[in-house]
């Protein structure tokens, strides 16, 4: 086998094994999207994929963070799966909307029926609502994937200290400040369009007020030109009574002694 040859066949190798190792890493459970505002309410969305060739999932299961309850969970039904929220006593009490709460969904369970089961090469989403989210960095959910031959994949690794990601990476929301999110976008846009608004206001009441006298001017130019050239009206001789013009007068009158 020739050098060239040699060299293709390893390089096939090296990319098959690399591809091989990095479907898994990339096949993982996530919850999207990846960020939410703290004191607020968020749809989130737990999306599992099937990284098996000949199982199915048939379960999912999530656990809520211990140290940041949740005061109200919600789940959205799927057809052909079965929905379960568990909730447990809190240590200590939280408070939302002026009540106080001292159990709280602690775990969500889906279970599949039927043919419902995440096939190969397929995925599946599942939304939940949560509020208010606390004043906390991120939320971390530990989630269990359980096939049709009762292997579970747990992903429950959290995010390590150097930014690697971990061999089975749990399910990472990120949560940022409300005032970071909102005072600082709104503000400077607000200030510049009521600056640009009062500007284009004034330049354009000045400039009708100008336009309008000096069409004023040229309307009295042009009506006073038309007054001085125009032609004037000679009137006709008044009728005389009897119907006799007054060159009919003038003419003498023939005696009637000449013509005897």
């Amino acid at each position: 086998m020739s050098l060239l040859k040699r060299s293709g066949v390893v390089g096939g190798l090296v990319a098959a094994f690399t591809l091989a190792l990095a479907v898994p890493a990339s096949a993982h459970v996530t919850v999207n999207p990846g960020t939410a505002t703290q004191g607020g309410y968020a749809k989130v969305t737990f999306r599992v994929p099937n990284e098996t060739d000949s199982t199915n999932t048939t379960k999912l299961e999530v656990t809520l963070p211990e140290e940041t309850p949740i005061a109200s969970v919600s789940l959205k039904p799927i057809p052909g799966w079965t929905l379960a929220a568990e909730k447990a006593v809190l240590a200590k009490p939280i408070e939302a909307h002026g009540t106080q709460i001292t159990e709280a969904v602690r775990k969500l369970t889906w279970t599949a029926t039927g043919d419902a089961a995440i096939k190969p090469g397929q995925f599946q989403e599942f939304d939940v609502s949560l509020g208010p989210l606390p004043e906390a960095g991120q939320m971390v959910f530990k989630a269990l994937q359980t096939y049709s031959d009762g292997t579970i994949v747990r992903w429950i690794d959290e995010p390590t200290t150097d930014g690697t990601e971990p061999e089975k990476p749990a399910p990472v929301l990120k949560l940022t400040p409300a005032a970071a999110t909102d005072t600082a976008a709104t503000t400077p846009t607000v200030t510049a369009e009521t600056s640009s608004d009062d500007g284009d206001g004034s330049w354009t009441g000045i400039a009708g007020i100008v336009l309008g006298l000096v069409a004023l001017v040229l309307g009295l130019l042009a009506y006073r030109r038309s007054g001085s050239h125009a032609p004037s009206l000679v009137s006709a001789p008044a009728p005389v009574q009897g119907g006799k013009s007054p060159a009919q007068d003038d003419k003498p009158s023939v005696s009637a002694t000449k013509a005897e």
